[in-house]
């Protein structure tokens, strides 16, 4: 067995599985794309789900990839074993190698044991793998074959174990395809196991022996019957596989954790430099500090992926998982001694290391950078709040010693030591079952959606011949399938809604934040309309459907003209050239972080989603639609090239991949000029001056570090122009002339109205508190004495909160000594001030005299021994309330 490093262990499985007719397939985004199943991309095989389950078709029949993926939430959950085992991360890499209707178990199995133990390739001795099958139960019997095909490839029986469904069944959900499986686990010598002074037997110590690849046979279609599931074989048995990089780096490095190969080493280092905190390995004992040291190098991964897919920290779904990580990592650099910002330093070190097999590193990385040090900032700020809710009390309860835990990130050691200094016993119990709570309640936010597989009536159909690019107009399109309710039907009636599916089309279907398109379809003979289409979709990869109201009788085999409405698509593809430029010129005026997270283009307007971490000032945005209207009125060719292989779009043309897109291996690009480059399928204009005029209409936030913009063009942007002027011609009528735009002149007129509102409000308090104040001139005299202490209870309805404060201040200061009670009503509603001078609030509390007068008017309040406040809800009871003011203060004396 040769040493490899990661890097070379990556490539080299990818070349093997080239070599063996594979398609090398990049790595996809951690966001699924499309599937609302799933937290985050979680195995190799998330890419493929559609084409497993019949909903999407490429052209090739076996692929390979290096996948990156993170397990940090809702049902795969790594997060709390990180560092403290040597095989947990929340970021991992997949390889992977997949068949899709081509190979299955024989050759699955004969590959796997080729690039593990020949000497061109892995190289490992046969002698310490073992390989696992599924046993068999009531439903699937035992995997004889597989057995036989790992005898074939040379594995000694005595090295091949039966597994129950738990270990060796994979099913990609309740439905859909499933099947046994195959382990392949390599024994890393006794030494490495749970108890070294033992010599135990496979399958008793999973510290010794590691599981370093899974091959999954997708083998039935597993459906749910009122007899319970049942399980079909499927026409096409496919292969699902999964080998984690870092395990198989660890087998052939040699070492005895994933953290001792050079996929970490690095990072390890790299995090002792930032927090001043150097640990020598000691592969026998994890202390405190070597955990640490871990968690901050596998945070800083996945944080620094996670970002760069788009993801942002916030306090819900992908963002709050974000989150956790990201405090994770920074709290246990303030375990090593660092309070200082750090961990966005590691992102540059996380790009040095990997940015080669994943480039996108390298340009995201001062994006991401910015995210994780305002995350850090933040967190600063939270902890400390934290800290001072810390108490004896929050330390004797578990719950609210977890919510310490959970909202302010304290952590769960420094409350522990905090409560052993004071001789506090901390509520471990409770704590415990707070995080388990928590934990329920994260696996229940995320349920996710369901998806099933296609409906027979789709997928076994041949794709659309989409001609929609060229022409709106396609004669004579053959219907493959008619569809009602979801079920296929051989004809539709005249009146009846449902969708049809055609060889060819013109009609654009749903896709790319793009709109379908909107028309008709003529009969065979070209001359009348027998269904009005009103959009477009695909239910599989490349098969249109189109909604439809039919107007005469539609049977399957018939042929049809499909006419899209121009006008509509015209429409549409002036916003979605439009989407393009706007993209551009954000990016141009804000920075290179901004990058799109969804869109929408229909005839009307266009909404553009984009990541940036502020809202955008008026002058960008007004210097956002200078220059994409500069462009526009430049007239550019908007070149669209086809069929380009996605490599080179995305490195020699510069061509951008949209946040949440699915590519294939070829792409269309659409370019216009040297300002805009993307990878798009949409349709667009043939020069940008056709767009005419794009306006932007608003401005806003849609997440945490997402912001969104809508504009119009064409005929709507005219229609918005158009207003506006309507709205500066009565601005010119109201202001009168003046050298100013109707903008400022009507924010001017506007804050003049302010100023002399302010001084009107300020002559009308004047007003009020001199009259409050001329009828309680004589409040001394009218002041009644119990117990030698004077009590003044007056109703001052005129006077709002603030004036009777400072009316109970001017009257306390002309008894000298005493009590005095406001109470005032308006529109049904009470308020009560009750002051007391400072040489009586030993004997009287001002708190407890508004609480009885409260009562009495329906309300409740309190306050401070001088000063207290409440309300009421019962306003003809403010006089009698305010009457017993003296006898409420001779009780409490």
């Amino acid at each position: 067995m040769n040493y490899r490093s990661g890097s070379q262990i990556r490539e080299d499985f990818l070349r093997f599985f080239e070599s063996k007719g594979h398609r090398r397939v990049h790595s996809s985004s951690l966001v699924p794309a499309n599937d609302p199943t799933l937290l985050f991309t979680n195995a190799g095989m998330n890419q493929f789900k559609d084409v497993f389950l019949g909903l999407e078709k490429r052209d090739y029949s076996r692929a390979t990839t290096s996948q990156k993926c993170v397990r940090a939430g809702g049902k795969h959950n790594d997060l709390e074993n990180v560092g403290f085992t040597r095989r947990h991360h929340t970021f991992f890499e997949m390889l992977g190698n997949f068949s899709f209707g081509d190979y299955f178990k024989k050759d699955a199995i004969a590959y796997a044991w080729e690039l593990l133990t020949s000497k061109e390739w892995f190289n490992i001795d046969p002698a310490r793998l073992y390989v696992t099958i599924f046993e068999g139960d009531e439903s699937v019997p035992r995997d004889d074959e597989a057995y036989q095909f790992w005898l074939d490839a040379g594995v000694p029986a005595a090295r091949i174990f039966e597994m129950s469904a738990k270990d060796n069944f994979w099913a990609m959900g309740d439905t859909g395809p499933c099947g046994p499986c195959s382990e392949i686990y390599y024994d890393l010598g006794q030494e490495t196991g749970e108890d070294p002074t033992v010599d135990k037997p496979f399958g008793e110590d999973e510290q010794r022996y590691v599981e370093i690849w899974n091959l999954v046979f997708m083998q039935f279609d597993r459906t749910v019957t009122p007899g319970g599931p049942l399980l079909t074989p499927l026409p096409k048995p496919s292969i699902d596989t999964g080998m984690g990089l870092e395990r198989i780096a660890c087998v052939l490095q040699g070492v005895l954790s994933n953290f001792e190969t050079d996929l970490f080493t690095p990072l390890i280092k790299r995090a002792e430099e930032l927090t001043g905190h150097k640990v020598e390995a000691d592969h026998n004992i994890d202390t405190r500090s070597q955990a640490s040291l871990r968690i901050i190098a596998d945070h800083a991964r996945a944080a620094t992926f996670l970002i760069s897919d788009g993801v942002l920290p916030s306090n819900e779904g992908r963002g709050y998982v974000l989150r956790k990580i990201m405090r994770r990592g920074i709290r246990h650099g303030r375990l090593l001694g660092q309070e200082k910002p750090f961990m966005h330093e590691m992102v540059y070190a996380v790009r040095d290391e990997m940015g080669t097999a994943y480039p996108e590193l390298k340009e995201s990385a001062d994006r991401v950078a910015k995210v994780v040090l305002a995350e850090e900032q933040q967190f600063a700020r939270t902890l400390e709040l934290g800290l001072r809710q810390m108490n004896e009390e929050t330390l004797r309860s578990g719950t609210a010693a977890f919510r310490l835990y959970e909202t302010f990130g304290m952590p769960l050691d420094f409350m522990t030591d905090a409560a052993r200094d004071a001789g506090i016993q901390f509520d471990m119990d409770g704590f415990e079952e707070a995080r388990a709570e928590e934990q329920a309640r994260a696996r229940a936010s995320w349920k996710g959606g369901s998806q099933k597989t296609a409906a027979p009536v789709y997928r076994e159909l041949a794709k659309t011949e989409f001609e929609g690019y060229l022409a709106l107009k396609v004669e004579g399109a053959k219907i493959l399938a008619l569809v009602k309710d979801g079920v296929g039907v051989p004809e539709l009636k005249a009146g009846e809604q449902g969708e049809v599916v055609l060889d060819a089309t013109s009609f654009y279907a749903d896709s790319g934040g793009q709109v379908g398109d909107i028309g008709w379809l003529y009969s065979g003979d070209h001359n009348s309309v027998v269904a009005d289409v009103s959009g477009a979709t695909k239910p599989v990869q490349g098969v249109f459907a189109h909604k439809v109201k039919a107007r005469e009788t539609l049977a399957v085999g018939d042929t049809v003209d499909t006419v899209v409405d121009a006008e509509n698509r015209r429409a549409t593809e002036r916003n979605h050239t439009g989407t393009h430029l706007l993209h551009a010129a954000l990016r141009e005026v804000l920075g290179k972080h901004v990058k799109q997270a969804g869109s929408l283009n229909d005839p009307t307007r266009l909404r553009f989603d984009f990541s940036h971490f502020t809202g955008v000032a008026e002058e960008e945005l007004q210097q956002v639609e200078d220059i994409v209207n500069r462009e526009v009125l430049a007239n550019t060719k908007v070149e669209t090239l086809v069929d380009v292989p996605i490599d080179v779009a995305v490195s020699e043309l510069g061509a951008m991949a949209l946040f949440g897109e699915k590519y294939g291996e070829r792409v269309r690009v659409v370019k216009i000029g040297s300002f805009s480059t993307e990878l798009c399928g949409g349709t667009h204009t043939g020069a940008t001056g056709e767009i005419g005029l794009l306006k932007l209409v608003g401005e806003g936030s849609v997440s945490s570090g997402v912001r969104r913009i809508e504009a119009m063009s064409g005929v709507g942007a005219l229609n918005e122009f158009r207003r506006d002027f309507d709205v500066a011609r009565v601005v010119g009528q109201m202001v009168g002339a003046t050298d100013a735009t109707p903008a400022d002149a009507l924010r001017q007129r506007i804050a003049a109205q302010e100023e002399e509102m302010k001084k009107l409000r300020r002559e009308l308090e004047q007003i009020r508190m001199k009259s409050a104040s001329a009828a309680v001139s004589d409040a001394a005299s009218a002041a009644v004495e119990v117990k030698g202490v004077k009590v003044l209870a007056q109703r001052v309805d005129a006077l709002d909160k603030s004036q009777m404060r400072n009316l109970v201040d001017e009257l306390r200061g002309k008894l000298g000594s005493g009590v005095v009670a406001l109470g005032a009503a308006s529109e049904g509603k009470v308020s009560l001030i009750v002051g007391v001078t400072k040489d009586l609030t030993s004997k009287i509390q001002a708190g407890k005299v508004v609480s009885q007068l409260a009562a009495l008017v329906g309300g409740k309040g309190g306050g401070r021994p001088d000063l207290a406040e409440a309300g009421g809800s019962d306003a003809g009871a403010l006089d009698g309330a305010l009457a017993k003011a003296a006898s409420i203060v001779e009780g409490l004396l």
